[in-house]
């Protein structure tokens, strides 16, 4: 029997292939392929009556509860945080960009109605025009008793109280408040 299986299985030299290594099976497919669709021999073909398959389960499996992580709930809430924060730095960037809109229509405005005020004034401002309206409302040029001069002949004086060193706690309260008040005019 041992010789028969190989007889059928080395018998043939063609059973090299692509990576030269033997296809053992080779003999026994084609065996099987040449007697497929026979009946087999000895054997009585009998139909098998299909029975229902009943399961039964003994008990439901529940999956325990799982423990949430208080790092994953901190995790979420600062994406959230974070989210929400960009979220409202674009609210905040599309009002200054309309707002920024809004003002350059205001200066295109105010140019224009500059331009046609600075018309207006040069053609109102005639020396002539301004002597007749001076005159119409009763002003004159003074006279000598209306002018009085100041003589500063005299040399000029002043003084200049020295002021103490500030000790080094002055200085440090000083210096703290200034700094105090740049954060604080900064976030205004």
């Amino acid at each position: 029997m041992a010789s028969a299986a190989r007889d059928l299985r080395y018998n043939s030299r063609n059973a090299v292939y692509g990576d030269l290594a033997y296809d053992l099976d080779r003999e026994l497919r084609e065996r099987e392929l040449s007697h497929a669709g026979e009946l087999p021999r000895g054997r009585e073909v009998s139909v098998p009556v299909a029975q229902p398959k009943v399961r039964s389960v003994s008990h439901v499996q529940v999956r325990e509860a799982q423990k949430i992580s208080v790092l994953s709930v901190v995790g979420f809430a600062a994406v959230a945080v974070l989210a929400l924060l960009v979220l409202m730095s674009y609210i905040q960037l599309t009002a200054l960009s309309a707002e920024t809109v809004e003002l350059k229509q205001q200066l295109s405005a105010l140019e224009t109605e500059n331009v046609t005020l600075t018309a207006q004034y040069e053609r109102m401002f005639d020396l002539d025009a301004v002597k007749e309206a001076a005159e119409a409302a009763g002003m004159t040029k003074p006279g000598s008793s209306q002018i009085y001069y100041i003589d500063l002949s005299g040399g000029d004086t002043a003084v200049i109280y020295r002021q103490e060193d500030p000790g080094i706690l002055s200085r440090l309260l000083t210096s703290l408040n200034h700094g105090i008040y740049a954060v604080v005019e900064y976030f205004d």
